[in-house]
């Protein structure tokens, strides 16, 4: 940890004021050393793990750095999941929460009509993946003249995931003018020759693996028959006691077939895999990160980029078959500097993957021995009585942010000639307003969503029901979520 405080990079007042609120004091190492290189507007290359801070690293100066005047895009992140990409938006969006930065996530697998009308908004950040990205681009439904920064994350992934031309078909489209940071664990050539190719001078940053040292996360492996699984994850899970774990399998049938097996255990268990709608996915990642059930039974999924704070065990019920997949795996707990677990099990035949992935990380994996029947007994009471506690719901870092913001709605838009600055004239009027306390406004044809913020929502719908907007008297209410 830097002994600097974000204050020292003399951010603007706005954005230190979300950093307090979403609770970051000093900078994670990545993010120290990323932050001043990034607000002078220099390219970076930068090799870090998974859960080192690094959206961070690129959201704030991002954030400090685009014009909030500017009604198209300046800031383009790349992403290789839709996962990573809606987790992205909410970063950013939190980081300039009190700036008011507009930031869009687009992606597959949800409609495009939607995604056009939002980028026809006032939009600061656009985040997504490859193909709906180019998507909106060969449309013409994402202007891309106004893109002063570029964002590539998860490169590696993004290469293992075939989306690499699509990446330069991207970049070919955007201005030269322009700073480009590139994110990834490993760099392999690929990577390199993108990295050649598009950027200028760039700056070289390596933050030491902390992911997979054993000095946050403690590894072990466990030999077991398959059939034998079951019995000893249901084990583990009485003797070790984990508030908030994942459980690793390789394919969806598994995933679905385990997690019947925990229901039937009546153990608050939920899944997660690629057979899922988009919406299911998003829904059960947002009721774990809320605590509102404990085991996760996910595949691969949900190693790529799926931030969830205080995850403290990991369990690979199958071991990966990439070593690649070991470290996002195991990447999801020990996040943010805490420790955690990775238990591994291994069947007779598959100590030639563990072997790949030893060689991978570094150092050999200690082997353990399954708890014995008395330590599963001496576990049980411990474990049952916490299973009988309610689960104590967690907030998540958006709904921090949200407590003294609400969002009104106005039944009236561009067909009515009104744009952002009537919302604003008006607003800013009002007894007890200013400017400062008026957030994102969204105008659409005929309606307009608008955050009001500091607490002062209730004045505003009060007041706003007898006060006209253009000269035009406009419903309004609280937004539906």
């Amino acid at each position: 940890m830097s002994e600097l405080q974000f204050r020292d990079y003399e951010l603007n007042e706005e954005i230190i004021k979300a950093l307090d609120l979403l609770g970051y004091s000093a900078p994670t190492e990545v993010q120290s050393k990323v932050i001043p290189v990034a607000l002078k507007g220099r390219d970076l290359i930068v090799r870090s793990q998974t859960g080192s801070g690094k959206t961070a690293s690129f959201g704030i100066p991002v954030c400090e750095l685009v014009d909030w005047a500017e009604n198209k895009p300046q800031v383009l992140v790349l992403t290789p999941t839709r996962e990573l990409a809606a987790q992205v938006k909410e970063d950013i969006t939190n980081i300039g929460r009190f700036k008011r930065i507009k930031a869009v996530a687009v992606f597959g697998k949800q409609p495009f009509a939607p995604q056009k009308i939002e980028l026809a908004q006032k939009t600061h950040v656009v985040v997504g993946t490859p193909g709906r990205v180019f998507d909106h681009i060969e449309r013409g439904t994402l202007p891309l003249n106004r893109i002063r920064y570029l964002v590539i994350d998860e490169a590696d992934e993004m290469l293992s995931m075939g989306f690499i031309e699509q990446i330069e078909q991207i970049i070919r489209c955007l201005p030269e003018d322009r700073v480009t940071m590139l994110f990834s664990a490993t760099l392999p050539e690929a990577v390199k020759s993108l990295c050649r190719k598009y950027m200028t001078d760039p700056v070289d940053i390596e933050i030491a693996a902390s992911g997979i040292t054993t000095a946050t996360i403690e590894h072990t492996l466990i030999e077991v028959r398959p059939a034998a699984k079951f019995g000893l994850l249901l084990d583990l899970l009485t003797v070790e006691n984990p508030d908030s774990c994942i459980i690793f399998c390789r394919t969806q049938e598994q995933v679905n077939e385990l997690f019947r097996g925990l229901a039937d255990q009546e153990l608050p268990a939920d899944k997660l895999h690629g057979g899922m709608l988009q919406d299911e996915r998003f829904e059960v990642i947002n009721a774990f990160r809320r605590g509102q059930f404990r085991y996760l039974i996910a595949t691969d999924v949900a190693a790529r980029g799926i931030d969830v704070e205080n995850i403290t065990h990991v369990f690979n019920y199958d071991i990966p078959m990439e070593k690649e997949s070991y470290v996002h795996r195991t990447g999801r707990t020990a996040r943010a500097g805490s420790s955690g677990k990775a238990i591994t099990f291994v069947t007779p035949n598959e100590h030639k993957w563990v072997a790949d992935i030893e060689a991978y990380i570094g150092f050999s994996i200690p082997a353990l021995q399954a708890p014995a029947e008395q330590a599963v007994e001496e576990a049980r009471e411990a474990f049952e009585q916490k299973l009988g506690k309610k689960q104590v719901r967690k907030a998540g870092k958006s709904e921090v942010m949200n407590r003294d913001i609400m969002k009104l709605y106005f039944n009236g838009g561009k067909k009515k000639k009104l744009r952002a600055v009537d919302f604003v004239g008006t607003l800013a009027k009002l007894e007890g307003m200013t400017a400062d306390d008026i957030g994102i406004i969204t105008i659409q044809d005929n309606v307009t969503y608008v955050d009001i913020l500091n607490g002062k929502g209730p004045m505003v719908l009060q007041a706003m029901k007898n006060t006209t907007i253009k000269g035009k008297q406009l419903k309004v209410h609280i937004a539906k979520k």
